[in-house]
């Protein structure tokens, strides 16, 4: 398997090659030349493959020859065994229509450890094999910090430096990336949004000067190995709802785009689904964009759904490449004109597509409470408010009654004790595997939303 740039100018590149490089030389994101394709025969001899197994056939025919079905296997059951659900990844019934599909097992609680376990084994078998660490540079608006930082901790060859918006994170998903004391870790406070982080990280990978001295690669979903892993976890939950026999909606809550866009790679792989619903907060560019063809940066809000209150979504990027027929030269040019205007009208041929597979819904706070408060009272279920978003826009999108509509459940919810306090009125406890984070001591350095500056820090930091 060979990836290709959606810009098109960045150097053809191998599974391995596109793991440790994360984002393209010429601001590109990295795709595979073309989709693995499964019959429907092939996908119902994927029934009843515990989850590890079913990772291995999904992602090998992306791995090809940068590792054997051996080595895929033995790394997949290692990042998956310390799951804390022998189902990986559960599903759950809500009412005769609607399932949560429980992605938050993993060691942070968050559905990125579904990815990041397993990304951080492939950084950790890769570079074993080279001389010069790589030095990972990431941005989180939550969720992504913490889960890519217990996947890199302690690793040998590797380092990280992880930025995230200060002040604008949830207090335990802050804790759970500077409460990590490995000596590899490196935690920065950004005053400034999830977007100006975002920005830097970009802006780092192109930095002739940085890359000279630092092998840097990426953990932020921009990185394909980290959304090729999410793959799988769509094709587990359709094959339990009846797959390849009955289609399956999915409604994903979204900032970055990463999540959802690997729903539509299932899709591409020969996976039934009916629809992807796009669930947005306040911070609705995505739903904009999908709903009325208008790309344009607002004003970053601060919500109770803070790993979306996001502007750019950097794998927006993947689905306009997919939807001007891979017109790389075309969608380059819309690109920069995007980075000079903050606005990129959608073409009509773009729209369509889209149109063809998704649909987007914004969720108010006043609406994702209301979900929060529908599904403890009449399912039993507390759930965080990142996931409330996505089951707002699945009970307001969902037609087809004969259409299961599986939301994924992207976190703990006692990942945010504020907003299930206010509203269901109950403390929502960590789990006693997660530990004590309150008494753990916390190390993280506050920056300026200045370029130099964090550029100047990792620089003087980094071990070469």
């Amino acid at each position: 398997m060979r990836y290709v740039s959606t810009r098109g100018q960045a150097p053809v590149l191998d599974f391995e090659g596109v793991t440790l490089t994360g984002l393209a030389s010429d601001g590109g994101l990295y795709l595979p030349q073309e989709w693995p394709q499964f019959s429907r025969e092939e996908i119902a001899a994927l029934r009843g493959l515990p989850y590890s197994e079913l990772a291995v056939r999904i992602m090998a025919p992306f791995v090809g020859e940068s590792l054997t079905e051996a080595e895929l296997r033995d790394l997949c059951q290692r990042a998956y065994g310390n799951f804390s659900h022998a189902a990986t990844t559960p599903l759950v019934q809500l009412d005769e229509q609607h399932w949560l599909l429980e992605l938050f097992h993993g060691p942070t609680l968050a559905f990125k450890d579904v990815a990041l376990q397993l990304l951080g084994l492939f950084f950790e078998t890769f570079l074993d094999k080279r001389e010069r660490p790589l030095t990972i540079i990431g941005a989180t608006s939550g969720d992504t910090g913490s889960a890519a930082i217990h996947a890199v901790a302690g690793r040998e060859n590797a380092q990280i430096f992880m930025l995230h918006p200060e002040g604008r994170v949830s207090e335990i998903q802050r804790r759970q990336m500077t409460t990590v004391s490995a000596a590899n870790v490196h935690n920065i406070a950004i005053a400034g949004s999830f977007d100006d982080a975002q920005a830097m990280v970009k802006r780092m990978f192109a930095d002739e000067v940085l890359t000279a001295t630092l092998d840097i690669g990426a953990v932020n979903s921009i990185n394909w190995a980290r959304l090729m892993a999410q793959v799988v976890y769509y094709f587990y939950a359709a094959l339990q709802l009846g797959a390849p026999d009955r289609k399956v909606s999915f409604s994903v809550p979204t900032g970055n785009f990463g999540d959802v866009f690997a729903g539509y790679v299932a899709a591409h792989m020969g996976l039934p689904v009916e629809r992807l619903i796009v669930a947005t907060n306040k911070n609705d560019i995505l739903a904009r964009a999908i709903r009325d063809g208008d790309y344009s940066v607002g004003e970053s809000h601060a919500t109770i759904t803070p790993s979306m209150d996001i502007q750019v979504s950097s794998n927006f990027e993947r689905l306009l490449f997919e939807a001007n027929g891979r017109d790389a030269a075309a969608l380059a040019a819309q690109m920069d004109e995007f980075a000079s205007s903050k606005t990129l009208p959608l073409e009509s041929v773009q729209r369509e597509a889209i149109a063809a597979m998704f649909s987007a819904e914004r969720a108010t706070p006043e609406e994702t409470l209301a979900a929060m408060r529908w599904a403890h009272e009449s399912c039993g279920e507390v759930i965080d408010p990142h996931t409330a978003v996505g089951l707002h826009a699945a009970r307001a999108l969902a037609t087809d009654a004969a259409v299961p509509v599986v939301t994924l459940a992207t976190a703990h919810p006692a990942k945010f004790p504020d907003a299930v306090k206010q509203a269901i009125g109950i403390e929502a406890a960590l789990p006693a595997r997660v530990g004590d984070l309150f008494a753990l001591e916390e190390r993280f350095e506050t920056l300026p939303a200045d370029y130099d500056a964090v550029r100047d820090y990792i620089s003087a930091k980094a071990t070469r």
